[in-house]
């Protein structure tokens, strides 16, 4: 089944989605993010997915919020894994211990530069030369799952389209199950990205990544970190909702609704939400949609 190219409509049938959580810093959070996940398993995804911080703590915390959501919901559960800062050993043993939790999907990443995304990459001496590198380790285990990025307006480290493909194929070529976009808001530049990557030969699904703009001041300042733009049309949508947090929540529903009926008439039909660890807002998203939660199983 190919998740994220099949035929289209303007409601919810064929329509599949997953969802991305973060490890709650706290554990006065972790209840936060049990309750989101509990709510967005109603939608039955495909699988979600916890990011994962390379050090200490943050680490330790990745692993506890997949234990949380893998107990508590038996969703299929991918972890993420990155490569910066990390000998082939240390993430051999991460890597171990996710699988002792029952993870067999991975979402492999390079990970931003120590210093910061303004900083060239500089692979750990005893690391992984790159995502390829670590997609080709993962999938020396048979039954490994393994998704990839994708960037719809380019990684703000490759020199031009060309580099950025290459990137992105190598990784296939490694073994990669599908690429998720990073998070975007014009879906011309997706379209646009698509027919790059198919032009290239790559043929694995590309699912594009949705956030829903929880707050427009603060979602703008992290999708210009990432390299995302806002366009104008969606900003005006938003002016004067700041203090008006109702109006704000349904141009947010709205919003993140027409992008979902805009990419469906491309063909897509599997989309991948960033919840921000906040179910409220993917779960009116995808009500709008038509598609229906399961009711909560009595206990």
């Amino acid at each position: 089944m190919n998740e994220a190219e099949r035929g289209a409509n303007g409601n919810a049938e064929g329509l599949a989605v997953s969802f991305e959580f973060f490890p709650p810093k706290s554990d006065e959070q972790l209840p936060g993010l049990e309750k989101a996940a509990e709510r967005l398993a109603r939608f039955r995804p495909q699988f979600v997915s916890m990011t994962y911080g390379a050090g200490g703590s943050t680490r330790d915390r990745s692993f506890q919020a997949v234990r949380l959501i893998i107990e508590g919901t038996a969703l299929p559960t991918a972890a993420h894994l990155t490569c910066v800062g990390q000998s082939r050993e240390h993430v051999a043993e991460v890597v171990a211990r996710f699988r002792d939790l029952g993870v067999s999907h991975f979402v492999a990443l390079r990970g931003d530069s120590e210093g910061g995304l303004g900083e060239p990459y500089r692979p750990h001496p005893e690391g992984f030369q790159d995502t390829a590198d670590l997609v080709a380790f993962l999938k020396e285990v048979p039954g490994t799952e393994v998704s990839v990025s994708g960037y719809p307006e380019r990684h703000p480290q490759s020199a031009d389209w060309a580099e950025d493909l290459d990137v992105l194929k190598r990784k296939i070529d490694a073994g990669a199950d599908r690429a998720i976009t990073q998070l975007f808001f014009d879906n011309d530049l997706f379209e646009a990205y698509l027919e790059r990557v198919r032009a290239a030969g790559i043929a694995i699904p590309i699912v594009p990544g949705i956030l829903p703009i929880h707050k427009f001041s603060a979602v703008q300042g992290f999708a210009g970190r990432c390299g995302a733009t806002i366009p104008e049309r969606i900003a005006r949508r938003f002016e004067g909702l700041e203090t008006d947090m109702d109006a704000h929540r349904r141009t947010a529903v709205e919003v993140a609704a027409e992008q979902v009926i805009g990419l469906r008439q491309l063909g897509v039909d599997f989309f991948h939400f960033y919840t921000l660890n906040k179910g409220e807002l993917v779960e009116a998203t995808l009500e709008s949609l038509g598609l229906r939660a399961a009711e909560k199983q009595a206990a």
